[in-house]
This record gives C-alpha cells, sequence and structure tokens, in this order.
C-alpha cells in the first residue's frame, strides 16, 4: 500500500494526538508524553496563513505528520522551520522519506523558500541520516538544549539552502 502525504484535516486530529503519543515520537521531538486532544484540537484547528500541517496516511491510518511554519519577519521570509514524527510502528519504511521530501517540495517550489531549518537530538542516527539523504547539513550543535526522560540533551542544528 502506497503512503499518501494530504494537508491536516479537523478529522484528523485525533490521530495525529495518538501517533504523538508514541514513545519514539515524542522522545524525538519537544513533545511531552500523555498528550490532550484539547492541546491538538487548539493547535491544529485554526492554522495562521504562514503554518502547514501535513500527514502521511498508509490503509487510511495516519501513519506521520509534519508541521512547516514560513517566518514572515521581513530579512527572514526565505525561511522555514519544520518538525515531524512517524508512528513508532512505520519507523524505516519512508514514511519519513515522503513527508519530507514533499515539504521540501512546497517550500522551495511553491512558497519561494530557499532555507530550511530544523533542530535534531545528537542520538538520533535515523533522523539525522534522513535530513543528510534530503540535502540537510548540520551547522551547529546547542549543548543541554531539552530536557528528556530525565536529562538534559544536545541537539544538531540542520539546514537545506537551496543553491
Amino acid at each position: 500500500m502506497e503512503v499518501i502525504v494530504r494537508h491536516v484535516e479537523d478529522k484528523d486530529i485525533e490521530a495525529i494526538k495518538n501517533l504523538y503519543a508514541g514513545k519514539n515520537a515524542y522522545s524525538g521531538t519537544l513533545q511531552l508524553p500523555f498528550p490532550s486532544l484539547r492541546m491538538w484540537e487548539k493547535r491544529l484547528s485554526d492554522l495562521p496563513d504562514n503554518v502547514y500541517s501535513l500527514l502521511a496516511e498508509k490503509g487510511g491510518e495516519v501513519v506521520g505528520q509534519v508541521g512547516m511554519e514560513v517566518l514572515t519577519r521581513p530579512r527572514r521570509k526565505h525561511v522555514a522551520q519544520f518538525g515531524m514524527a512517524v508512528n513508532d510502528n512505520y519507523l524505516g519504511l519512508g514514511v519519513g522519506s515522503k513527508l519530507l521530501s514533499t515539504i521540501i517540495d512546497l517550500a522551495e517550489n511553491w512558497l519561494n523558500v530557499s532555507r530550511i531549518e530544523l533542530t535534531v537530538y545528537t542520538d538520533n542516527a535515523p533522523a539525522i541520516a534522513l535530513y543528510e539523504k534530503h540535502g540537510f547539513v548540520i551547522e551547529g550543535e546547542a549543548r543541554d538544549y531539552a530536557f528528556r526522560n530525565g536529562e538534559h540533551v544536545n541537539v544538531y542544528h540542520m539546514a537545506r539552502v537551496k543553491s
């Protein structure tokens, strides 16, 4: 079955909440365990014009999500930032790659974005490899960037610059 990427609709919010309830999803992002439906409804029900939320679906099941913000400050309008998660049961099956290639196409070919930025935990080797496969490079490291599972952890700042 093929992975389909589409825009998030209100009917998807509970499935997205469930996606981020997965241990890999909340451990690999800045989300907290035990997400509430109300929080996700507030976050996704009325997105600003510069924010895009797409999901990956396989056989009618939500298996991944990516959110991207195109910056609006005059000197940073060429930049977007994103975060994403894949269902714990679908890691390594191409879902992240499909979401990432779709968001890159949207940013670079439709929204006039020439720089896409992200942060990724330094111990998340599969995600780092995915980002590098899609042209992102490590630009620096931030120490003690976030608190996860009882300890502070570092992140890499990565970016893809369209040439």
